[in-house]
């Protein structure tokens, strides 16, 4: 029964391999990477927009949005996770996210598809030293020719260094 309220709820590939719903990501890249997240995570994407900053804020954190009555942080992914550079152009783009119980904003490149995933095509994180931090990949994708980088983005949004869940309890 609650696996048809979620295909409803969802809407993103009702019909086909049911049972592989957790194993959905929305897929987007920052600079030269792919990256995914779980797909029942996104409320929604939109074109970049313009913020409103916070004094005193990480430079990661650009600032907050009013989206339709809700103070949304933003988050620039690419700032974050320490890349080259940052172009907002046409292709930047806002993935809204639902993370603990609350809503953020973040800036990516620019989105690519919804992917499913077996969990046969997933790999286990491998334990390096990156600019990513390793302990929010929850594994690789391999499909043919294309390496996706699975990102906890709860575990990620809610970490203390992200600033933003004052309210989240550490356990």
């Amino acid at each position: 029964m609650s696996m048809s309220s979620d295909e409803s709820r969802n809407g993103l590939g009702a019909g086909r391999g049911a049972l592989a719903m957790p194993n959905e990501f929305l897929t987007f890249t920052l600079g030269q990477e792919e990256y995914g997240v779980d797909i029942l995570k996104v409320q929604e994407i939109r074109g970049y927009d313009t913020v409103t900053r916070i004094p005193e804020a990480p430079e990661f954190i650009k600032g907050v949005i009013n989206l339709r009555g809700t103070i949304v942080p933003v988050v620039d992914m690419r700032l974050k996770f320490r890349l080259a550079t940052a172009e907002y152009n046409e292709f930047t783009v806002m993935i809204i996210l639902n993370v603990a119980r609350r809503v953020v904003g973040m800036v990516v490149d620019g989105v690519s598809d919804v992917m499913q995933l077996s969990s046969e095509q997933i790999r286990p994180a491998p334990e390096f030293g990156s600019s990513v931090n390793t302990r929010f990949i929850t594994g690789i994708g391999a499909l043919e020719q294309r390496m996706l980088i699975l990102i906890d983005i709860e575990k990620l949004m809610s970490s203390q260094d992200m600033a933003l869940m004052d309210s989240v309890a550490v356990h």
